[in-house]
C-alpha cells in the first residue's frame, strides 16, 4: 500500500516559462541595433564632408575606394581592370552608380576610377557627409 502526501500530485506541470526566451531575445535585439549602423556597407569608406549633401534613396550598385586604395563593387573587391565586367550586370538602364572614396586617398587613385566609369559609359554619384555644423546663437 502506497502512502501518498496530502495536497502532493505527480502530474507533469504544463505551463511554459516564457520569460528565459524573452530575456534572450531582447539581449539579441540590443546587439543587432548596436551593430546595425556598421551593417550598412561592408567596407569601411570615410567620405569627404561637404557643406551641401543632396539625400537620394535610389538603388544602384556601389564602387567603393578603402583608404588603402582597394577597388570594391558593392563588397566585392575586384581589380580596375575587371571594374567595367563586374559592373555592367549591376547597372540599371539609366547606367548610374555611386562612387564612395576615402577622404584621404591620393587624387589619382579616384581618377583612376573615375576614368574607367567613363569609358564604360557609367554616370558616377559622389558619395559625401554633411559638413557638422554647431547651432547658431540667437
Amino acid at each position: 500500500m502506497a502512502f501518498r502526501l496530502r495536497g502532493r500530485r505527480d502530474d507533469a506541470i504544463a505551463e511554459i516559462n516564457i520569460t528565459p526566451f524573452v530575456d534572450v531575445v531582447l539581449v539579441l535585439l540590443i546587439i543587432f541595433m548596436l551593430t546595425a549602423h556598421v551593417m550598412e556597407f561592408g567596407v569601411e569608406v570615410d567620405v569627404p564632408k561637404t557643406k551641401q549633401v543632396s539625400e537620394t534613396t535610389q538603388a544602384m550598385p556601389v564602387v567603393n575606394i578603402s583608404k588603402k586604395g582597394e577597388l570594391f563593387v558593392n563588397e566585392h573587391p575586384v581589380n580596375i581592370n575587371e571594374l567595367r565586367s563586374k559592373l555592367e550586370p549591376l547597372l540599371g538602364r539609366n547606367r548610374e552608380a555611386y562612387l564612395r572614396c576615402d577622404e584621404n586617398i591620393p587624387f589619382g587613385v579616384a581618377a583612376n576610377v573615375m576614368a574607367e566609369l567613363a569609358i564604360a559609359k557609367v554616370k558616377a554619384s559622389v558619395v559625401t557627409q554633411p559638413l557638422e555644423t554647431p547651432p547658431r546663437r540667437r
